[in-house]
């Protein structure tokens, strides 16, 4: 298909041919006329002349021979060990000798899936899945986050003034409630991606249980009736409690297979960007200053942060009564 700018369509080449061939037109009178070079209506005058009308469409730019491909040998071995040793590019390369941007463009050619969308044990495409509603299944999860000392940590001030920072915040004997860790509990709704995240001392079973309970009530406040809730098999989602606290706020409860944390992707990808975009996001100076900074981003990444999964759009997009929608 002829670019926008081109000045020759398939009809005007057809013209421009016809009066060269048939009208006997110089050359150089019918590009002067069509607004072409010498050369394309020499081009143009010449398929013509050899295979009719039908030699006015564009050709593919694929050339006929490709001398410095790949050997399909070594293409073989590409894909043998992308599909036995689930390799990415740069380390198939490695291996064979080859340039890596030659590695991907043949696993491309033979439609490999990227690494990411495949389970790691099996090596089977992941299946994707999506609720149909709001509520439906909530993903809950616990990510553990060191604590900040007093004036930065390591990352901020260096090892050494990092640890002086964490000796005086402790007052010397480490038990300061700031330091150590905070637990992040999470539950994210599998259709909308809306979240709802505290800060806890721990993960034990009452906390745990407490924290669904909050959750619970939050979500209802946004027209959402929590149906399903899954997680790991972490000890407080095995506990007695879980289940009871389950039950009587009328939540089915389930958890994923052993060794299988994929089934839970959504809400452990979600923590990834919890980490990325507000625990490590800036140099903060005290844990004090950190947690003050979690609600404004929880209301950012609910209210306005585009999300791939929903076409660009934030998680509000597919709640319907989510107060603060439009602030």
């Amino acid at each position: 298909m002829p670019h926008r700018n081109a000045p020759l369509t398939e009809t005007g080449r057809l013209r421009l041919a016809r009066c060269v061939v048939d009208d006997g037109w110089p050359l150089r009178r019918a590009a002067e006329r069509f607004q072409v070079s010498h050369t394309t209506a020499a081009r143009w005058a010449a398929r013509y002349r050899d295979q009719g009308a039908a030699a006015m469409a564009d050709r593919p730019s694929r050339p006929h021979a490709s001398p410095n491909r790949t050997p399909a040998q070594a293409e073989r071995r590409i894909v043998r060990l992308r599909v036995a040793g689930r390799l990415g590019p740069a380390r198939i390369a490695f291996r064979l000798g080859l340039n890596p941007s030659t590695v991907h463009k043949v696993l491309t050619r033979y439609r490999c899936p990227p690494l990411a969308h495949l389970d790691r044990g099996s090596g089977r495409r992941i299946r994707r899945y999506e609720r149909a509603r709001p509520g439906e299944l909530i993903h809950v999860d616990v990510k553990k986050l060191g604590n900040i000392p007093d004036g930065g940590g390591w990352r901020v001030a260096g090892k050494t003034r990092g640890k002086r920072n964490s000796q005086a915040t402790t007052g010397g004997h480490g038990r300061h409630p700031v330091l150590g860790y905070g637990y992040l509990h999470t539950a994210l709704d599998d259709h909308s991606r809306l979240a709802y995240t505290e800060v806890l001392p721990d993960e034990r079973q009452d906390t745990a249980a407490g924290f669904l309970a909050r959750a619970h009530a939050w979500y209802a406040a946004a027209g959402i009736t929590i149906e399903r809730v899954l997680s790991d098999n972490g000890n407080c989602y095995r506990s007695r409690l879980w289940a009871t606290t389950c039950a009587g706020l009328g939540i089915t409860a389930k958890r994923t297979r052993p060794y299988r944390p994929q089934t839970n992707g959504k809400v452990e990808r979600y923590h990834r960007t919890l980490a990325d975009e507000w625990a490590y996001a800036r140099p903060y100076t005290t844990e004090t200053e950190r947690r003050a900074a979690l609600d404004p981003w929880l209301h950012m990444y609910n209210h306005h942060r585009g999300h791939t999964a929903l076409g660009g759009k934030p998680p509000a997009s597919r709640v319907n009564n989510l107060s603060g929608q439009n602030s």
